[in-house]
């Protein structure tokens, strides 16, 4: 989306005004428009409308591959629509970690002629539980209007910039400045009255309300009440405004105003901003003193920093392998404290090897791997044997300790975070900053917290890594590396395994050279996704060939085969498809274990599925029986062997899945086969994520090629 030769950015009017119009159309309480990043990973938050850009930090940059609304939206380019608190704890548990209030959202994806990411609307839960056909109309017409001008943007030489806080707009024109009218009512009221901006800040006060405060008015606008005023400078008062803005409904609370003056605060929350009321409390709760802390105007601070904590959090118990540990911390968590550089290592015999990092160039990185972990050029080793983080303002304070350090990175400000697990140390995590950054308390406080959390997410990643390198070996040394060349046959293969779990299953298949004038082939799918199953897909492949080389007819080699899984009883069953290539008789013998049947192209493109009879799956019935199919090798005859995980989709029948792998092969351009497995497998879907693994086998008879 960047361009080093054109940075220049994306006009922001027309964009924000058609976004604004959006927002106000749809009747939205809050809008937020996302846009992909420049490497199509992230989506980046570009403009938001209805609540302060505050709220928005913990989803300011939001993966891809996240189990989040927006992220699906964008990536699986399709309207997603939660109707409920209840429909978000359930569908989008780690968003509803974050966002625990009663709402409706949709987010819709933004596409023109490209994808460019994806716009989110919220409401209030007041709203109905559904979307009308109208609604998804305009939203969706909504969507192609940005788009289209980002294209237009993009054809001017304007790109959508990667960096940049978002952008707030105003869903409605402001209001104007109170009549005196008004501030007379305010003022006859018994209690107190001011407003409050979405953003948070007082706009306006009456007498009665500075009285109650026991603070001037001059004092406080402007101002945000955690901050002015220290005895409601608590975390759930704060979230008691959030909740008001994001679900735009009546709150209300009670505070103590030191030394035992107890205030009842009701909001009432709107699209321009909140009405409160306050008044004398007539209770006397159980008194909870606000912490007597100060704040940093630079940090999160309050229940901003408990969400994005939560957030990140979160994220970090959903990550699998030790890159996605880094992915996470590269892009959610250097945002949030505002670093620019990163290096992640792990404690490795006895030194420190870095497995991930950002903001370097190779040759610092090449520089600062493999240091003892008792090392004294850095920080690291220090943190990592006293289990202390270390936080260094500036250069000069890191100079004093460690001179060289800062002449390696030209960094500026360091926080070496150490990660330890029961007292083991895991490794070290470094974030770096390019000018001097102060840390305080509370920010030194999160970060730690957040080093325990990083910690845990590593080590299970490490051991994730370490159960998949094995199992994925494993598999792949059972599989075959190549196979062997039939002067009869033109054949490819393929076999993808899951992209959820451990990566790996029990499909297999295998291409057998009999003599000059005679081959087999073999398909066949294990149950489960781990360890056991790609060992016993082993057992399974080793027993078919041995029997095969013998020149067993195929309902024989399944027979055999099956007996002795039944030995083993290895408590997992197999479906298998056996077939016998005769060159000299011109003919196709097969067998079948339960396994879908193979597709049939003949030279004029027809194209079906086989009728072969199948038995039982193996290792169910040792006494089972497998019936013979057989079919003419019609010269120019194509065979598609396949795994159920090609045509498997929730929802949609088995045989109108078939049906449709027929039409797609039907249509393949079969000049080369490995190119023709590659668009079978785009068209099925199975190209991108899968929750199985597959694999394919195509065979071609070569004297009508």
């Amino acid at each position: 989306m960047t361009s080093a030769g054109c940075p220049a950015a994306v006009d922001s009017d027309d964009l924000d005004a058609v976004f604004a119009e959006t927002v106000r159309r749809t009747g939205a309480s809050i809008g937020a428009l996302y846009l992909l990043t420049s490497d199509e990973r992230l989506l980046r938050l570009d403009v938001l409308c209805g609540a302060p850009a505050e709220f928005a930090e913990p989803w300011a940059r939001v993966p891809m591959a996240a189990p989040a609304p927006v992220a699906v939206a964008a990536r699986e380019n399709r309207l997603v629509w939660v109707g409920s608190q209840e429909e978000m704890a359930r569908s989008y548990p780690r968003t509803a970690a974050v966002l625990p209030y009663p709402l409706a959202l949709v987010a819709a994806p933004v596409t023109g002629v490209r994808h460019w990411g994806a716009l989110l609307l919220m409401w209030p839960a007041s709203r109905p539980p559904y979307m009308t056909g109208r609604e998804r109309g305009h939203i969706a017409s909504s969507c192609l209007r940005l788009a289209r001008l980002l294209e237009e943007a993009v054809e001017r030489g304007k790109f959508p910039s990667d960096d940049g806080r978002p952008r707030v707009v105003p869903a409605a024109r402001p209001p104007g400045s109170p009549v005196m009218a008004a501030a007379d009512f305010a003022e006859r009221l018994p209690g107190g009255s001011c407003a409050l901006s979405l953003e948070g800040r007082f706009t306006y006060l009456s007498s009665g309300a500075c009285e109650l405060l026991g603070c001037e008015a001059g004092r406080l606008l402007g101002t945000l009440p955690w901050q002015s005023l220290r005895w409601l400078d608590d975390p759930t008062y704060e979230d008691r405004y959030r909740a008001a803005v994001i679900s735009r409904e009546p709150v209300s609370f009670t505070a103590c105003r030191p030394p035992d003056q107890w205030l009842e605060f009701h909001l009432y929350p709107d699209a321009s901003g909140i009405s409160v009321r306050i008044v004398p409390s007539g209770a006397q709760p159980q008194p909870s003193p606000a912490p007597s802390r100060s704040t940093h105007e630079g940090a999160l601070a309050g229940a901003g920093r408990l969400y994005q904590l939560t957030h990140l959090a979160a994220g970090l118990t959903e990550v699998v392998g030790v890159q996605d540990v880094i992915a996470l911390v590269a892009d959610q968590i250097m945002p949030a404290f505002g670093a620019q550089g990163l290096v992640l290592s792990t404690a490795d015999a006895g030194r420190l090897r870095i497995t991930g990092y950002r903001g370097y160039a190779p040759h610092v990185i090449e520089r600062l791997d493999g240091l003892p972990l008792d090392t004294d050029f850095t920080p690291a080793g220090q943190a990592l044997s006293s289990g202390i983080p270390a936080f260094f303002a500036d250069a000069e304070e890191m100079r004093r300790i460690y001179p060289q350090a800062p002449q390696v990175s030209g960094k500026q400000a360091w926080a070496f975070l150490p990660l330890i697990i029961s007292g083991r140390p895991v490794g070290c995590c470094v974030l770096s900053y390019d000018r001097p950054h102060a840390f305080p308390a509370e920010e030194r406080a999160v970060l730690t917290s957040l080093a325990g959390l990083i910690a845990q997410a590593l080590d299970r990643a490490r051991l994730y890594d370490t159960k998949h390198e094995l199992a994925h070996g494993l598999q792949q040394a059972l599989l075959p590396r190549t196979l062997p060349q039939i002067d009869r046959l033109r054949v490819a293969a393929r076999y993808l395994p899951a992209t959820r779990g451990m990566d790996i299953g029990g499909d297999f298949y295998d291409l057998i050279r009999l003599d000059d004038t005679a081959a087999a082939a073999v398909i066949g799918d294990v149950q489960g996704h781990n360890v056991a199953a790609a060992a016993l897909m082993g057992q399974v492949r080793t027993g078919i060939y041995a029997h095969a080389t013998l020149g067993t007819p195929p309902d024989q080699v399944l027979a055999r085969t099956n007996r002795l899984l039944a030995d083993l009883a290895p408590e997992l069953f197999t479906s298998c498809l056996y077939a016998h290539f005769d060159f000299t008789r011109r003919r196709v013998c097969l067998a079948s274990a339960g396994h879908p049947p193979p597709l049939l192209r003949l030279p004029d493109r027809v194209t079906r599925p086989a009728v072969v009879p199948p038995g039982p799956l193996l290792g169910i019935d040792p006494d089972a029986d497998f019936p013979l199919t057989e079919i003419p090798l019609s010269p120019g005859l194509m065979l598609a062997f396949y795994t159920d995980g090609l045509i498997e989709t929730p929802g949609v029948d088995l045989d109108d899945s078939i049906a449709g792998l027929a039409r797609h092969l039907a249509d393949a351009d079969d000049r080369d086969l490995d190119l023709l497995i590659d668009d079978l497998l785009r068209k099925t879907g199975t190209a991108g994520p899968r929750t199985d693994d597959v694999a394919l086998l195509v065979l071609h008879d070569r004297t009508g090629a």
